[in-house]
């Protein structure tokens, strides 16, 4: 036996509801069962097959492609929201030739178009998942080669952390510009930190060039010297005291009251008089010019050097003030090295002395100031803005980033440009292919709308139901008012009639409240029209993909009878894809089928007959176990031949395990018991009779089956057995026996069996006991 044969949808992977977590996934063929019960996770299937989530095509192939027709609560819902009226249904009228001949050729175009459409969005798709990938990349990039920055920065990353994708966006919205990194993170730390706060500034140096440029420092180049020629004069000269004397009366001649300070006798009276006309009056003035200079000197030293020494209450922390101390003991220094050499010149006139520069320390320290005043200034400034600074640091910092990754970005950019431009290439071709495929639609459904009506269907549903024999009620079309010119109003129905009334087959009034079972049978009809439909009513040509999900819910057993076969119809027509020998039903329009069900019966009314076809059809198991649904495909080694594999069925209930019984059963009495247990759990727990109905209607309505053999003579022992048969169930039913008991010797196995079928006959299950016998 061979492999399975892959079909349309090849893969489902299921990652939702009670599968989430479970890697759950199936590779289904043409034909697939699903059993399970409630909640286990079938309509989840279902779901999956029909947004195409989870779902893979066979190579060249795509959901495009394809009709879903998925049969579930929400196509009921969907489609029977009002009782009084069921949905259009619309079929394809085959009488017209001609117009047949145009639908033909525009849905050979219409496969054509989809086609090229298809390829284009696996092409599109291909790309799409190339950029994915990508922009991951870049994202991985983007977060690995900016650690240290966003760690130094992590204020400005707010709502960024932990997603590099976000974080890559925003990187991406910036333009790649280079910061002062340091500058950078004095203005963070003052934007975002918590205690941030303003500064007062140094103050500045007035005047740089203040003391090298003061007035009068020309008389320090000048040598002072007396040239008076008084008796005195000259003695002074020759001894060299003229300025000791000079200085020496200037400090002490107060002091020494009228008296030599060397001998102690009483100086001359005229000796003020005589010592005044030993200096001249030039050397009087330079030596005034030379005390006014240094005068000068000091005050404007004071009043440049005490600002300079008074530093703010409170230094900004950033700032380091070695250097600006540094700078300014040196300052210090030299001006009071100078104040030292004018002093000198004081003591000794003559002598020329030159001072040492101060503007240039007087700069540099000027500079180291101007320095210090912008960094505080700019704490300032960003602490009285607030906000405003904060987005510019949070931009600035972005921009650095940016910078960091610039031959990233722009890798990144080009070849996202490239994919890009790809992926609106094939967008183009798709939307070139909606365009005709939206064209052809309009065609064809004015095609269709020239010869589809939907009386045919109406009729059909009907024709079905009747030769069903089924007698709930019937469809007709659905009376319209019209009002006419003399105000009249008259009930016509519509020519073509697209709407139709639900009708009770009893009362022949409409069913306006219809139970659950029934809207869900007449739902399933009108599925069955779509299934079965050649075109839709908008002209969709597509092959089918069908999914029914737990058909035969809150179903009477009339309607699960209809329903089966007409799923077995359905399921001949997939059938025919896989192997078209012998058809049952012509076409292979339903590429592939999908039947999902908790229902025991219907179960095994839809698959006995294709258990055998392990290379087209699979049978699944759904379980769930602790809220998590798993999924098992039921086949198992051929016993006949172990190199091969066989479906498995995985509804083997008890009921069936007595139909395996009887089949071997030999002996009279364990045949008895079997046939009883068949009989209880088919009509009584399956069918809804009670015991006593059923006696009825095979013993008293039905007697005189049971009483005559093949050749009209009375005969009652197969009377005898069906009574006997039936007494054990008609027991449970009423409590009540008739007495009669059989011992093995007094059993015909053969009639046994003979009358164990008539009663299925009888009672209208023949279908049933030749499927459970395996006979077709």
């Amino acid at each position: 036996m061979p492999d399975k044969l892959p079909s349309e949808i090849i893969r489902i992977t299921l990652d939702d509801a009670t599968y989430k977590g479970t890697g759950a996934a199936i590779a289904p063929t043409y034909i697939n069962y699903f059993f399970g019960n409630n909640g286990t996770g079938k309509t989840t299937i279902a779901k999956a097959i029909k947004t195409g989530s989870g779902v893979t095509y066979a190579p060249g192939k795509a959901a495009a492609d394809y009709l879903p027709l998925v049969y579930d609560q929400d196509f009921i819902d969907a489609n029977m929201r009002s009782y009084h009226n069921l949905p259009g249904v619309f079929t394809m009228n085959e009488a017209n030739v001609k117009i047949q001949e145009q639908i033909d050729r525009k849905a050979a175009e219409q496969k054509k178009a989809q086609k090229v459409s298809s390829d284009a969005f696996a092409e599109k798709d291909k790309k799409a998942k190339t950029r994915a990938t990508l922009e991951k990349q870049l994202y991985k990039d983007c977060w690995d080669k900016t650690e240290e920055l966003r760690t130094v920065f992590e204020a400005t990353q707010e709502g960024k952390k932990g997603s590099k994708q976000k974080f890559a966006e925003e990187v991406k919205r910036h333009s790649p510009i280079q910061h002062d990194v340091e500058e950078l993170k004095r203005m963070y730390d003052s934007v975002y930190s918590s205690t941030a706060k303003r500064y007062g500034r140094f103050n500045a140096v007035s005047d740089v060039s203040a003391l090298d440029h003061i007035s009068g420092c020309d008389i320090l180049s000048l040598a002072i010297v007396n040239t008076s020629n008084t008796p005195f004069a000259d003695f002074l000269k020759e001894v060299g005291s003229t300025e000791w004397v000079r200085q020496g009366h200037a400090d002490y001649h107060k002091k020494a009251g009228g008296k030599c300070p060397y001998c102690s006798r009483d100086l001359p009276q005229n000796f003020e008089e005589m010592l005044a006309a030993s200096f001249d009056t030039q050397y009087q003035t330079n030596l005034q010019k030379l005390d006014a200079f240094l005068a000068t000197y000091r005050d404007t030293a004071n009043a440049l050097f005490v600002p300079l020494s008074q530093l703010p209450d409170e230094v900004y922390p950033v700032i380091d003030t070695k250097p600006y101390h540094d700078k300014l003991t040196a300052v210090k220094a030299v001006i009071a090295e100078n104040i030292e050499k004018i002093k000198s010149k004081v003591a000794e006139p003559s002598k020329i002395i030159a001072l040492g520069e101060v503007e240039p320390l007087l700069q540099e320290l000027s500079d180291i100031i101007i320095s210090f005043n912008r960094l505080i200034d700019a704490n300032n400034d960003i602490v009285s803005a607030g906000p405003k600074k904060k987005a510019e640091c949070k931009k600035a910092v972005f921009e650095q980033i940016a910078y960091t990754l610039k031959d990233v970005l722009e890798a990144y950019a080009r070849s996202e440009s490239a994919l890009d431009a790809e992926i609106q290439t094939q967008q183009d071709i798709i939307n070139t292919q909606k365009r005709v495929l939206d064209q052809l639609k309009e065609e064809l459904r004015i095609l269709n709308s020239q010869t589809v009506e939907t009386e045919t269907a109406m009729k059909s549903i009907n024709t079905m139901l009747r030769d069903s024999g089924f007698q709930g009620f019937e469809l007709r079309p659905r009376h319209e008012e019209i009002i006419r010119p003399d105000g009249s109003v008259e009930r016509v129905v519509p020519t073509p009639a697209i709407n139709y009334e639900v009708v009770r087959t009893d009362t022949g009034k409409i069913a306006e409240n219809l139970s659950e079972g029934e809207k869900n049978f007449i739902a399933f009809l009108y599925f069955q029209q779509l299934v079965f439909g050649r075109e839709s009513a908008d002209g969709d040509t597509r092959e089918k993909i069908v999914v029914i999900d737990d058909p035969v819910s809150s179903m009477d057993s009339s309607a699960l009878f209809i329903v089966s076969a007409q799923i077995r119809k359905m399921i001949e027509v997939c059938r025919n894809n896989a192997d078209n020998r012998n058809p049952v039903v012509s076409g292979n329009f339903i590429k592939q089928i999908f039947i999902l069900t908790h229902n025991a019966y219907f179960h095994r009314e839809v698959t006995y007959a294709y258990a055998n076809r392990y290379e087209f059809v699979s049978f699944y198991l759904i379980r769930k176990t602790d809220n998590k649904s798993s999924i098992r495909l039921c086949d198992c080694p051929n016993p006949d031949c172990p190199s091969e594999r066989m479906n498995v069925n995985p509804v083997k209930n008890s009921y069936a395990a007595l139909w395996d019984e009887y089949k071997d059963a030999s002996s009279g009495i364990p045949l008895m018991s079997i046939i009883r247990r068949i009989l209880e759990y088919y009509f009584l727990q399956l069918c809804g009779y009670e015991g006593s109905d059923l006696r009825k209607r095979i013993l008293e309505e039905n007697k005189d089956a049971f009483t005559h053999d093949d050749f009209g003579n009375e005969d009652f022992s197969k009377f005898e057995l069906a009574s006997a048969m039936l007494s054990y169930i008609a027991a449970n039913s009423s409590g009540m026996n008739d007495g009669m008991h059989y011992v093995d010797d007094c059993i015909d196995v053969r009639q046994c069996r003979d009358t164990f079928q008539m009663i299925f006959h009888h009672m209208g299950q023949d279908q049933h006991y030749e499927m459970m016998m395996g006979m077709k």
